[in-house]
């Protein structure tokens, strides 16, 4: 698998790894993070995808991998109508938590379905998170983005 790291790493850049790898193997190939970069918001244990992009320490642009979102202001959580979309891919337990109707625990099942069967492949694929049914699904369905 090829991923792309970029941002305040000692070698940014375009390496092969194992398929199976994970965001901490991206991040070591690319020989680590910069000296004071917050890198709590990487899952380092997420595993990559091909063609997966990793910003690190890059404001405004998502965690690990997936396009990249706008900054928000510092310190906000979730998506609110004309912000930009939550990545279901790359959002944190802070930014789905800010979702409306999901709170800290639905934010962590949502992270363990992720965990458990990889990146989502669509929003509607956000029904099968047990917690999340039709009028909770409609609610946030226009506010994620895969």
């Amino acid at each position: 698998m090829v991923v792309d790291v970029v941002g305040k790493v000692r070698r940014p850049g375009v390496y092969r790894l194992g398929v199976g790898s994970r965001v901490d193997d991206a991040l070591r190939a690319a020989g680590g993070a910069l000296h004071a970069v917050d890198l709590s918001s990487l899952n380092r244990a997420r595993k990559l995808t091909d063609g997966e992009q990793i910003a690190v320490g890059v404001l405004g642009a998502t965690a690990a991998g997936g396009p990249s979102m706008p900054a928000g202001p510092a310190g906000s959580a979730g998506s609110t109508p004309g912000s930009a979309p939550v990545d279901l891919n790359t959002a944190n337990l802070e930014q789905l938590d800010g979702l409306p109707g999901v709170g800290p625990v639905l934010a962590q099942r949502i992270v363990d379905w992720r965990t458990a069967h990889g990146r989502f492949a669509s929003v509607d694929q956000l029904r099968e998170v047990s917690g999340i049914g039709p009028s909770k699904f409609d609610d946030i369905r226009g506010l994620v983005t895969v």
